[in-house]
């Protein structure tokens, strides 16, 4: 394919409107995509995010931005709930698929999703990519060579807070500018866990492997939110704490918690006989990478192979660099890390966690 690929959007809340949409609109990007359509069932904000970012198609559900015939590929926004029955429309369309963090909320979602893909010749894409980051990249390597030793166990995690309820998205008066949270604290897709945790668990498993067992707890601990004068109610859980077997006896502690992040964690903290990487640190002393110091500058984004110039200093570049990946994969054939198959493994942890909650058995 050498024409720019045709992008729609599934979804105008905070990621479209923070992310997806000031990136894919860059001048710098238009040779290779285009933001041709968007969709949101509240149709004013579709309305304005396509005016604001010059879009020319705005629809109120998938089903009409899919009949439409203005796009190729889509980047799924919507909340993690909606991702299975939005991302099978995309497939049985023949439309080729990003899906933002979590692909689905189950693994029988997601091998359905994925065998159907396969069988219309459809391509997914999963973020987070973590393994595109060339610092993840090197820890593996390192870890490889050997210079953890043995290793002994692992950490990551993450803490909900406050941060989407605090987001520049969230307290104004018009419909780009009022999106309300309250999904992010509802079942089906709710929870830290397929929001925050996903990343440091695809970065985890990708240096590490697969795990083969897990066992956790599992809850909801704060029973509501307040967001402007609101209560949020809460009822997807939002305190989980694993226990992952990585064969061998190698384990690793991964939470998703409603608040109090460990402090001064790396992504990620693995232990070894002979030492502990955390973060971008080999026992406490930085470490060389490819692209070490736009990262230092930029932070995490910067080395990630899409983002150049003004991406750099913009917000979620990450998920613009898995969009990215996308459309390379459809206009040159060119596969990438960000596989439907690896976040179906992690998925497939946050099932068994759940499951192990639930039953008391890892």
């Amino acid at each position: 394919m050498t024409d720019p690929v045709r992008l729609g959007i599934i979804g105008t809340g905070s990621i479209a409107i923070r992310g997806l949409l000031p990136h894919l609109t860059m001048e710098d990007v238009q040779d290779r995509v285009q933001v041709t359509a968007v969709c949101d069932p509240v149709v004013e904000r579709a309305e304005a995010a396509a005016e604001r970012f010059g879009v020319p198609h705005s629809f109120a559900t998938a089903e009409e931005l899919l009949a439409s015939g203005t796009v190729d590929a889509v980047s799924i926004a919507s909340p993690i709930g909606f991702h299975f029955e939005q991302g099978m429309q995309c497939v049985d369309a023949g439309v080729h698929v990003h899906f933002n963090k979590t692909m689905t909320t189950t693994v029988d979602e997601a091998d359905q999703l994925i065998a159907a893909a396969q069988a219309k010749g459809v391509k997914l894409v999963s973020s987070p990519g973590e393994m595109l980051r060339p610092r993840h990249q090197r820890i593996k390597e390192m870890i490889q060579e050997g210079v953890l030793g043995i290793l002994t166990w692992a950490v990551t995690g993450s803490a909900f807070g406050r941060y989407h309820e605090n987001e520049r998205v969230r307290h104004g008066e018009d419909p780009l500018t009022n999106i309300n949270p309250a999904w992010y604290f509802r079942r089906p897709g709710g929870g830290p866990l397929y929001d925050m945790t996903v990343y440091g668990l695809h970065a985890m498993t990708g240096i590490l492997g697969p795990a083969k067992r897990v066992t956790a707890f599992s809850g909801v601990r704060v029973k509501e939110r307040e967001f402007r004068g609101q209560k949020l109610p809460t009822d997807m859980d939002d305190n989980t704490l694993m226990v992952l077997d990585f064969g061998d006896n190698l384990f690793a502690f991964v939470y998703g918690v409603a608040a109090g992040g460990l402090p001064n964690m790396g992504r990620p903290l693995i232990f070894g006989t002979a030492g502990v990487i955390n973060g971008n640190k080999l026992n406490g002393e930085p470490f060389d990478y490819p692209g070490r110091e736009l990262d230092e500058q930029y932070g995490m984004n910067g080395s990630l192979p899409h983002v150049v110039g003004q991406h750099r200093e913009m917000e979620e570049a990450h998920v613009y660099e898995d969009v990215m990946q996308l459309v390379d994969w459809i206009r040159e054939d060119k596969p990438t890390l960000s596989t439907a198959e690896h976040a179906r493994h992690v998925i497939e942890i946050f099932d068994a966690a759940y499951r192990s909650a639930t039953s008391g058995q890892a």
